[in-house]
């Protein structure tokens, strides 16, 4: 046989090299990262009760599945628009109209998701080596994706005491250097649940003002909202003064119980970032088609839908949130809105705790699966003695992973 050695010689010089520095400094998600232990424990017979991820089980609205089986039969599944098919945009643009934004088509394109939304904002605002502020902790993709545009994160520490809630002025400006360009928020907060007040957006805003910052918002869970106050929640679009320094990215996700849809958007009034994001979704060519179509039906379905997903989180959120202050050592802080919470448990190492749950305990053949807190920190040492746990079972369901996890506890800590 006949060998190319100049060919040779480049596969073999390739196969030698290491990864690139972007891939080696990408952190494994805490969220997923115990996920092989998790397949141990089930290849054994225990049941897994999942806390660790935000996956909701409630069905999505029953449009989404009627308009997939009316989807025409024999149709090629084929690209839709770069920025989204054009019936998409405007059922996004009329969704947005109900919030008081009036959006042109322009000013909105879909995405591959909220992830991807994220990656095209990073990438459309700053550049290498810039630095974004965000509240940790926070969801750890931000710090991922951000390594993916090299932009890097700088933490502004909220604390459990007050409800990770935003701290002074004084300690977010202290954040601020010469490489900072924009600050980051999810609001409603995945991962603490917490529902930033209109007084902390203004906040927000003041502070990018002055220091002219981009303000990048993940509104994702815009809905999930359980104070009864009608003023409660309010959308950064709301705000005119900052049209032009502001992106909001978005997803259908949790609010349509659509993960695998994998159907976002981003949204704002500044056309050199719309254009920049444009070209970006033409170099990846299209988002889903039909996921854009199932999404559409969804925001053309009953309204009631939203108003009795956001109930069936507040029953949630009462039975983990009752369950979790009751069990001694705990701490807990009572969620606002999304369907996460960051307990404090009386452990050394949060990390190790949710390791022996799915290595060495069970009871009555299950077992729960919590993410660790510390990966939601960018600052080292906190975190440590906490866990992120995403009630999106049913309420039995999660009754019993609280009596799990309680049982789970006393033995750890006798152990």
């Amino acid at each position: 046989m006949r060998v190319n050695r100049p060919a040779q010689k480049v596969y073999m010089a390739l196969m030698n090299r290491s990864i690139s520095n972007r891939g080696a400094a990408l952190p494994a998600s805490p969220i997923r990262k115990l996920v092989p232990l998790a397949l141990d424990a089930k290849a054994r017979g225990t049941g897994v009760l999942h806390l660790n991820i935000g996956q909701p089980d409630l069905p999505p609205p029953p449009e989404v599945v009627a308009g997939l089986r009316d989807f025409p039969r024999g149709s090629v599944i084929g690209y839709s628009l770069s920025g989204g098919t054009l019936d998409y945009v405007d059922a996004v643009r009329t969704y947005y109209a109900g919030w008081g934004a009036e959006l042109s088509r322009d000013e909105v394109n879909v995405t591959t998701g909220g992830s991807e939304a994220l990656l095209f904002t990073l990438l459309a605002t700053l550049n290498p080596g810039d630095e974004m502020l965000i509240c940790e902790p926070y969801y750890t993709n931000y710090r991922s994706i951000g390594l993916m545009a090299g932009v890097t994160v700088a933490p502004i520490t909220t604390r459990f005491d007050d409800g990770f809630h935003l701290p002074p002025r004084e300690r977010i400006e202290a954040a601020i250097t010469d490489k900072t360009a924009a600050i980051v928020l999810c609001n409603p907060s995945n991962p603490t649940g917490v529902v930033y007040t209109r007084a902390e957006l203004d906040l927000l805003v003041d502070i990018a003002v002055a220091h002219d910052l981009w303000i990048i918002a993940d509104e994702v869970y815009r809905e999930i909202v359980f104070a009864q106050a009608p003023d409660t929640y309010r959308t950064m679009l709301e705000i005119d003064r900052i049209a032009e320094r502001l992106v909001v990215v978005d997803s259908v996700s949790k609010r349509f119980s659509l993960c695998g849809a994998r159907v976002g958007s981003v949204v704002s009034r500044n056309t050199d970032v719309m254009d920049s994001v444009l070209r970006m979704s033409q170099a990846r060519l299209a988002p889903p088609t039909l996921g854009q179509y199932a999404a559409q039906r969804a925001f053309a379905g009953d309204p009631r839908y939203i108003a009795e997903t956001v109930d069936e989180y507040r029953r949630r959120r009462d039975v983990v949130y009752s369950a979790l202050t009751a069990m001694p050592g705990v701490r807990a802080v009572e969620p606002e809105g999304a369907f996460y919470t960051i307990p404090q448990l009386p452990v050394d190492d949060g990390e190790a705790f949710a390791r022996w749950l799915l290595t060495d305990f069970s009871h009555e053949g299950e077992t729960v699966m919590v993410a660790p807190a510390a990966g939601f920190y960018a600052t080292e040492g906190l975190g440590i003695n906490e866990v992120r746990i995403a009630y999106v079972l049913g309420t039995d369901h999660l009754a019993r992973a609280m009596r799990l996890l309680h049982r789970a506890l006393d033995i750890y800590s006798g152990a």
